[in-house]
C-alpha cells in the first residue's frame, strides 16, 4: 500500500483538539541515528563503502520467537542524498513528526557523521515544516559494529572534551545550526541535549568547570544573537552501551549544572528488561510509571519518552551463541513492538502531555535498524507505527 493510501485512510481532524484546548501544543520530536551514509572515519574502521547498513542486513534470527533482519520498505538508502532525506522528511511530516533530533558527534577536534544533517537536511527542513535539533551524543565510540564475544570493547573515539575542545565543538554549534530558520526552540531559546553527562564533567575535569563551561556557552550564544540556549539533560538510571559513563547523582547534577529540562533517550536505560523476549505491554507499564517518577525526582520539567522497541542483536557477530549475560550488545529484547501497542503508548503519553503541559515527547528512534526501535517503515509493518503518531496526535500540515 503507498503511503499517499495510508494518508488518506486515517481520520486526524480532531487529534489535536485536546492539546490546542490546553493551551500549549506538544512537539513530537524522533531521535536521528545517522550511521547509513559514508564517513570518511567508518571507512577507515570497516572498509571502504561501510554503513551500518552492512550490519541490519547481516542480522538473522538468534532463537525462537526471534525476529530478524529487519527490512526497510524503501531499500538501504543513502541518507545523506538529498533526495532521500527529502523523502524522509515529508514522510515524518505527513506523520506528526514534527522534528529529527540528531545524534551529533564531536571526536579528535572534529564532527563525526554530520552529512545527512548538514548536506541533505538543513537545505530541504524549512521548506517542510520541519524542525531539528542537536543532542550531543558524547560517549566513547567503541567497535561494536558488530562486536565478538570475547573481544574487547576496543575504544576508537574518546567522547571526554577538555575546556578547548568543548568551546570549538559549541562554537560549532553555534554557528553552523543555531541561526538555521528550521532549528527547535522551545520557549523561543534554541534546544540543545546532552547525553552523558558523567563523561562531560569527566573531560572538563569537575561539577564547577563543567558548569562555567555550561555558563560560557550560553553567553556566547546570546552575543552570537541565539538568546538563551535551552539546555536539556539525558537521564539515565542504568548503563547500556559499554562507553556510557557511571551514573552519579543526576538531579544534584542536573541543578548545580543550570540546566532547564530532562528527557530519556530510551526506555531500556530506565527499565530493565527481566525475560529474553519482554513483552512490550510490559516495559509500557514501567515507562508510564515512569513518566511520573522521573518528573519527581527532577526540579526541573521532565519531558516523556516513548521507545518502539529493543533488539541491539544485529551488532553481535551472528555466528556467536546469543547470551544476554555479556551484556550489550547481548541483551535481552523487547517483543511484540507492534503498531497497536506502539500505539497504546501514545494514547498514555498524550494523556500524560495533556496533564503537565510538557511541550515536547522524544520518541526513539526514527531509524535505530540495529537497536530494533525505529520508526521508519519496514517491510512487516510497513507504515503502521507513523500512522499511530497521527491517530493520536495529528498532524501539522
Amino acid at each position: 500500500m503507498s503511503d499517499d493510501i495510508h494518508s488518506q485512510a486515517i481520520d486526524t481532524s480532531n487529534a489535536w483538539e485536546g492539546l490546542r484546548m490546553s493551551g500549549r501544543e506538544v512537539t513530537i520530536a524522533a531521535y536521528y541515528f545517522p550511521n547509513y551514509h559514508v564517513d570518511p572515519r567508518n571507512e577507515q574502521w570497516h572498509g571502504e563503502g561501510w554503513t551500518e547498513w552492512e550490519v541490519a542486513k547481516k542480522a538473522s534470527p538468534r532463537f525462537e520467537g526471534h525476529i530478524q533482519p529487519r527490512v526497510p520498505l524503501h531499500g538501504y538508502e543513502d541518507e545523506a542524498d538529498p533526495v532521500v532525506m527529502t523523502k524522509k522528511v515529508e514522510m515524518a511530516a505527513r506523520h506528526g513528526v514534527d522534528a529529527f533530533i540528531f545524534d551529533w558527534y564531536w571526536y579528535s577536534g572534529r564532527p563525526y557523521l554530520e552529512r545527512p544533517l548538514e548536506t541533505a537536511f538543513m537545505p530541504v527542513a524549512a521548506d517542510h515544516d520541519m524542525k531539528f535539533a542537536v543532542m550531543w551524543a558524547n560517549h566513547h565510540w567503541t567497535n561494536i559494529h558488530p562486536w565478538k564475544s570475547g573481544t574487547p570493547a576496543t575504544e576508537l573515539e574518546s567522547g571526554s572534551v577538555d575546556g578547548a575542545q568543548f568551546r570549538a565543538a559549541t562554537d560549532y554549534l553555534l554557528e553552523r545550526y543555531f541561526h538555521h530558520p528550521a532549528y527547535l526552540r522551545l520557549d523561543g531559546r534554541p534546544y540543545l541535549s546532552i547525553y552523558d553527562l558523567p563523561t562531560l564533567i569527566d573531560g572538563l575535569g569537575g561539577i564547577d568547570a563543567t558548569r562555567a563551561a555550561l555558563d560560557d556557552l550560553r553567553s556566547r550564544a546570546a552575543r552570537a544573537g541565539h538568546g538563551d540556549v535551552h539546555l536539556n539533560a539525558i537521564a539515565r538510571d542504568q548503563p547500556v552501551l559499554p562507553q556510557d559513563g557511571v551514573a552519579l547523582d543526576e538531579a544534584v547534577l542536573v541543578n548545580r549544572l543550570g540546566f532547564d529540562s530532562v528527557t530519556s533517550y530510551v526506555w531500556v536505560h530506565h527499565y530493565p528488561l527481566p525475560t529474553l523476549l519482554t513483552p512490550y505491554p510490559d516495559v509500557l507499564e514501567q515507562a508510564e510509571e515512569g513518566w511520573e517518577a522521573l518528573a519527581a525526582r527532577f526540579d526541573q520539567p521532565y519531558y516523556p519518552n516513548v521507545t518502539v522497541g529493543w533488539d541491539p542483536s544485529p551488532r553481535t557477530v551472528q555466528s556467536d551463541r546469543y547470551d544476554p549475560s555479556l551484556g550489550y550488545p547481548h541483551t535481552n529484547i523487547i517483543s511484540d513492538c507492534t503498531p497497536e501497542h506502539f500505539g497504546q503508548a501514545l494514547e498514555r503519553v498524550r494523556k500524560y502531555v495533556e496533564e503537565t503541559q510538557a511541550p515536547l515527547v522524544t520518541i526513539n528512534a526514527w531509524n535505530e535498524w540495529t537497536e530494533g526501535t525505529y520508526l521508519e517503515p519496514d517491510t512487516v509493518y510497513e507504515f503502521g507505527h507513523l500512522e499511530q503518531i497521527r491517530r493520536v496526535f495529528g498532524t501539522r500540515l
